[in-house]
């Protein structure tokens, strides 16, 4: 059977766990798979892209376990009721194929990018940063937030959206969540931005804008670039990008998605696995510019899901399903068509079920099933 966990779930884990341990736990599984990453079976998404927005795949595997993301992103979606970012994904067994795990990744997804996202300023913000900009205060921004808050130690927080209801929305969570985090609300991202040490992008409009440009971007800040994610998607002013150095999670991914995809082909940047694992050097000086290009890479969700099936077992939570059939002779498909006389009464319409009772021979199934009889015919079997 394999384990299904929906977003419910995952808002247990939460819940029973606190988010400052889901993001300590998550941070941890992903320095330990970026440590790994030459032991990974590694590709770019496939991305299926429409005028208002797009649907990827995210495959990826080491040695044992294999995991893919389906995740869609579609700034439009609001105006059907609908988050801009919906996910599930998949963990299997690499020797069988088996789906060990089935979940929701909207939730988790947020979580995760998050937790990236500190993994990556511990390294490259500098280590007095107390002060970070949120520009664009959408669906991911609290956890932004609170992810530098409880696991970075940023103090201050100035936000700023072009939808002024989402800063409020945004104020009002964290003065719940974290009330020891003073918040201001700015009223453009020059305000936002200035006297920050760390800037977190997280724009969602399909676009090449320029959410920050050069003459915004002071000595010594790392800026956090989420929002950046796919072609024709940007946030960063090339300018921004020429003044610092660039680090990116999967570089093939980075240059066609990225902010980086306005950069020519031989433009310096640095997978931010080598500086974990001592390859690269993070931050060199106090008063230099870097950038973390965050796109979003399948090791990230291949980390979420383990860390997932790790908390469910912990605490018991989640349902079996029977996503793939359970047969004793494998080889037999066939036989999962078969069906009782009841299951198939069952699924007849109410018409249907009449005219075959009036043209088949009377079968007493209550006294059939008392004597341990089981009655078998062709037919359409358990969905």
């Amino acid at each position: 059977m394999t384990r299904f966990l929906s977003t419910h779930d995952v808002a247990r884990i939460v819940q029973t766990l606190g988010l400052p341990e889901v993001f300590r736990r998550m941070v941890a599984g992903l320095e330990a798979d970026f440590l790994r990453w030459g032991e990974f079976d590694k590709s770019p998404r496939a991305a299926a892209h429409s005028k208002d927005g797009v649907i990827e795949l995210m495959p990826i595997a080491d040695a044992s376990q294999y995991s893919f993301k389906y995740v869609n992103g579609h700034p439009k979606n609001h105006q059907h009721g609908l988050p801009t970012v919906m996910a599930f994904g998949v963990l299997a067994d690499v020797a069988t194929g088996q789906p060990s795990l089935l979940s929701e990744l909207t939730l988790t997804t947020a979580i995760r990018t998050a937790a990236t996202s500190v993994m990556a300023a511990r390294h490259l913000a500098r280590k007095d940063s107390r002060v970070m900009a949120l520009i664009g205060n959408g669906a991911q921004s609290e956890f932004q937030a609170l992810a530098f808050h409880h696991l970075l130690g940023i103090r201050e927080l100035r936000i700023h959206d072009i939808d002024a209801a989402a800063s409020a929305r945004l104020a009002r969570h964290l003065a719940q969540a974290a009330p020891t985090l003073a918040v201001t609300i700015c009223t453009s991202t020059a305000e936002a931005v200035r006297g920050a040490d760390i800037i977190t992008t997280v724009t969602a409009d399909k676009t090449n804008a320029t959410i920050l440009t050069p003459e915004m971007i002071e000595p010594g800040v790392h800026v956090n670039g989420v929002g950046g994610d796919c072609p024709g998607k940007t946030e960063l002013h090339r300018g921004v990008l020429e003044m610092a150095r660039m680090f990116v999670e999967y570089e093939p991914q980075s240059r066609v998605e990225g902010d980086v995809q306005q950069m020519p082909a031989d433009f310096p940047v640095t997978e931010l696995w080598r500086v974990l694992a001592g390859q690269a050097r993070g931050r060199e000086r106090s008063e230099e510019v870097t950038v973390f290009d965050s796109v979003g890479f399948a090791l990230e969700d291949f980390s979420a899901l383990r860390l997932l099936l790790a908390c469910a077992e912990e605490l018991n939570l989640g349902a079996p399903i029977a996503l793939v059939p359970k047969m004793a002779d494998p080889k037999n498909l066939f036989g999962q068509l078969e069906a009782t006389d009841e299951s198939k009464r069952r699924a007849m319409p109410s018409v249907g079920r009449a005219m075959a009772m009036q043209s088949e021979p009377s079968i007493n199934l209550p006294s059939a099933r008392s004597n341990g009889v089981r009655l078998k015919t062709t037919g359409l079997g358990r969905g």
